[in-house]
């Protein structure tokens, strides 16, 4: 008698939750099922262009504190001036050993980004010039269009020159990393006495 209460509740069981089963899979096509994390679906995030209510100019994107610096952004603390060059040239040493490997990255790095225009060797004559494009001054015998010779040129100012650009040469601040810069401006000197 024990044994048929056990096989009826047993069987009573199997037939409830195969019974639940069937009725609850054919209520919506359209449902995914259960959610396992639904604050992935249903975040309460707002997006950067969406209207904000928890800020008083309604926005969500704001702008960052003053005087704060992005992950991984170095500050140069010299203005796109005249002023700013001539500060820099005073002020602004490099601050990367002169190490050969820092030597061989400095070359790969002019080779890949300064010798279209300056050339292989900072004489001036890169490709763009072969193609009517006007030539930079010579790094060794050349004279520099903010005065003095091309050879003389401090860290400062071949630092700020590539950070800011110069008359034709744009920015690379976006392209080369300060730390490349540094490897750059160390075999510019090396062309200086070529």
């Amino acid at each position: 008698m024990l044994a048929m209460n056990k096989l009826r509740i047993l069987g009573t069981t199997a037939i409830v939750i195969a019974a639940s089963i069937v009725i609850t899979s054919c209520k919506d096509k359209r449902s995914t099922g259960w959610e396992y994390a639904p604050n992935m679906y249903e975040h309460t995030a707002f997006d950067p262009d969406q209207a904000n209510p928890n800020f008083k100019d309604g926005k969500t994107a704001q702008l960052p504190p003053a005087g704060t610096i992005p992950l991984g952004f170095k500050r140069f603390d010299y203005s796109n001036t005249r002023e700013g060059y001539d500060k820099a040239s005073l002020e602004v040493t490099n601050l990367i050993a002169n190490a050969p490997q820092h030597f061989a990255e400095g070359k790969k790095l002019f080779t890949t980004f300064c010798s279209p225009c300056h050339g292989l060797t900072g004489q001036g004559d890169g490709l763009v010039v072969q193609h009517g494009y006007p030539a930079p001054p010579s790094y060794s015998k050349g004279q520099s269009s903010r005065g003095g010779a091309m050879k003389d040129l401090t860290d400062g100012k071949i630092y700020h020159t590539i950070t800011y650009g110069v008359n034709a040469m744009g920015s690379y601040a976006s392209q080369i990393a300060p730390e490349e810069r540094w490897k750059i401006v160390m075999y510019v000197h090396h062309l200086q006495t070529l």
